[in-house]
Formats: C-alpha cells, structure tokens, sequence
C-alpha cells in the first residue's frame, strides 16, 4: 500500500554546509507507484556513495531505486536559504527544478534557488 511509500521522507540532507546530493526515483516492481526522493549529505565523498546507502534501504521496503542524476547543495539554514547547482559525474545533471519542488515540501519557509552553474 501507500503507507510504506510515504514512510520513505522526501527529504534527507545535512542540517548545513555544502554537500553532493543525488535524486532518486522509487518504484514499485511492476507498479504505477512512484515518487522521487531527495538524498546529500557531507559524508559522501562521491555521489554513489549516497547511492549505495540509500539503495538497500529501499529495496528492505520492496522498491526498486533509480538514480535520476546528481549535484550539489548549499544549506544555509541560519540564511534559511538552499541552492541547488553543479552535477555528478558519473550519474549526469539532475534535473534541479525537480530536486527544489520536492525540497520545497519540507523546507516550506525557505528561499530556494537552483541553476547550472558548476559552483
């Protein structure tokens, strides 16, 4: 049912700092169910680091993961402000718009902003 999916928070990234984060899109095997999901933080010193981490979760929950791509993502949270920018080499450029949609949901107070740029 839904509730396992909605168990699954949107959101997961550090409290502060600038960090790679990756968009996942979760998936019911054989199922119309979806959503994607927003994952970064510091420890990852690579983006399938986050991947990797967040793939065997989901998968105990029956998804199937799919990463959509990658960045970076500057938390200000004493500004309140996110900038979503850059992209992952070996994953592409998520698409940001996406990623500041789904963070909008859970940082409702929050100026968020994304583009292309590398830094």
């Amino acid at each position: 049912g839904g509730t396992a999916m909605a168990a699954v928070r949107d959101v997961e990234i550090d409290p502060e700092g600038t960090f790679k984060y990756i968009l996942v899109r979760l998936q019911r095997p054989g199922g119309e169910e979806r959503r994607e999901i927003v994952r970064g933080t510091k420890a990852a010193e690579f983006h399938n680091h986050i991947f990797e981490k967040v793939n065997p979760e989901m998968e105990k929950l029956g998804y199937e993961c799919k990463c959509l791509g990658g960045g970076k993502i500057d938390h200000n949270s004493k500004d309140k402000k996110i900038r979503v920018f850059g992209l992952s080499t070996g994953y592409g450029k998520a698409d940001h718009s996406v990623t500041v949609e789904i963070l909008k949901k859970v940082y409702t107070d929050y100026e968020i902003t994304w583009s292309d740029d590398k830094k």
